[in-house]
């Protein structure tokens, strides 16, 4: 999902990605926002689809990483890509541990199972934002909220932890695999995911977020697939010029991953099946068309680039504002009809953290970074 903005300037821009990418990170914004009054029932979660948008997320990395360096690596070496990497993605996880951090005690909410969070000593929750700085998942003894995450200050982390294995393996294996060796691991890996979808009770494939090796199969289930099909639609994939390729993907998009949860009981399986025809057929439709189309005009310009500048800070920024909506909407036994504008309020707060974060700190930075440590 952060990758459209580190290409070779030789190479043509993807306005249109970057746009597609901003518009699923303000449906995970929702996603998170209602999840609150779902209870934890999925036939009653609003967007319910609307986790798919980080596997939406991890196709769009494995297509742009293909399309960016497949090319480069004759006058790239491999610290030379980390350091790239790494100074896209890093300063961004840093300021949404700090803002995790600054919110944390505005959070407790024992309905939630947050109860003990106001005895959580501040240095064991400082601990937790420096290790979080590193992107390490931390275990139970260091749990400080009480939902298993590997990452307890900022939840949506953990996909970048996988985004970061990723990396590691396209730069020191995928990039040097034939097309017909990738072909085989995409097979295999969609053999894997669907497996998965249609045998998981739940019917879906959430998951991922947490170090307990069930979670760790979910998460690199998820990663797999994607981030593979992404590389192998880059290097394959002949794009065709579709009109208005902007609206018609970002409206698949956001139809698609509001879907409800389809069956129950003994037919969760066609939620599956549902999970996989998203995955295997629509996200490979919609950056297909992204990248094939063009954005016409100067406000639509602007506006996919303003979805796209957004889209990597509001994610990873986000969830600590909607942990402290969470715990109001829960701890004054909220229905959604009573907190919509209080909702409404958190969506839009963190689309202007999420700015503000970027044009304040993320962008000189990474200016910085870049001039002491690529020049």
């Amino acid at each position: 999902m952060k990758d459209v903005q580190d290409l070779s300037c030789s190479k043509p821009h993807y306005e249109i990605l970057d746009g597609l990418r901003g518009v699923a990170a303000v449906v995970v914004v929702l996603f998170h926002v209602f999840e609150v009054h779902s209870h934890g029932d999925h036939s009653k979660q609003i967007i319910n689809h609307g986790y798919l948008a980080v596997d939406f997320f991890f196709m769009l990395s494995g297509y742009v990483i293909s399309y960016a360096y497949d090319d480069r690596w004759s006058r790239m070496s491999l610290k030379d890509f980390f350091k790239r990497r790494i100074i896209r993605l890093h300063p961004m996880i840093i300021i949404g541990m700090v803002i995790g951090a600054v919110l944390f005690y505005f959070q407790n909410s024992p309905a939630l199972g947050w109860g003990g969070i106001q005895d959580v000593p501040i240095w064991k929750m400082l601990l937790v934002m420096f290790i979080g700085f590193t992107l390490l998942p931390v275990g139970r003894g260091l749990d400080i909220r009480g939902w298993s995450e590997m990452h307890p200050l900022n939840g949506p982390a953990w996909s970048l932890f996988y985004e970061y294995i990723a990396n590691i393996v396209y730069a020191v294996f995928l990039r040097r695999i034939t097309k017909v060796f990738l072909a085989v691991l995409v097979f295999i890996a969609a053999s894997i995911t669907i497996h998965y979808a249609l045998t998981n009770p739940n019917g879906d494939i959430i998951g991922g977020w947490s170090i307990h090796p069930n979670q760790l199969r979910i998460g690199f289930t998820r990663l797999a697939f994607p981030f593979l099909a992404g590389m192998l639609l880059a290097k394959t994939a002949k794009l065709c010029y579709t009109p208005n390729a902007f609206l018609s993907a970002g409206l698949l998009l956001v139809i698609f991953l509001s879907v409800p949860h389809i069956g129950g009981g003994e037919h969760g399986w066609i939620n599956g099946v549902y999970e996989c025809l998203c995955l295997m057929v629509i996200f490979p439709l919609v950056v297909w068309l992204g990248a094939g189309g063009k954005v016409k005009g100067k406000r639509a310009s602007k506006f996919c680039k303003f979805l796209g500048d957004i889209s990597y800070p509001i994610y990873i920024t986000h969830f600590p504002i909607v942990y402290v909506y969470m715990a109001w909407v829960t701890n004054n036994n909220l229905t959604l009809a009573e907190s919509w504008c209080m909702g409404i309020l958190c969506t839009v707060v963190s689309i202007v953290v999420a700015y503000v974060s970027m044009k304040l700190y993320d962008i000189p930075v990474r200016e910085w970074l870049r001039k002491r440590f690529l020049s």
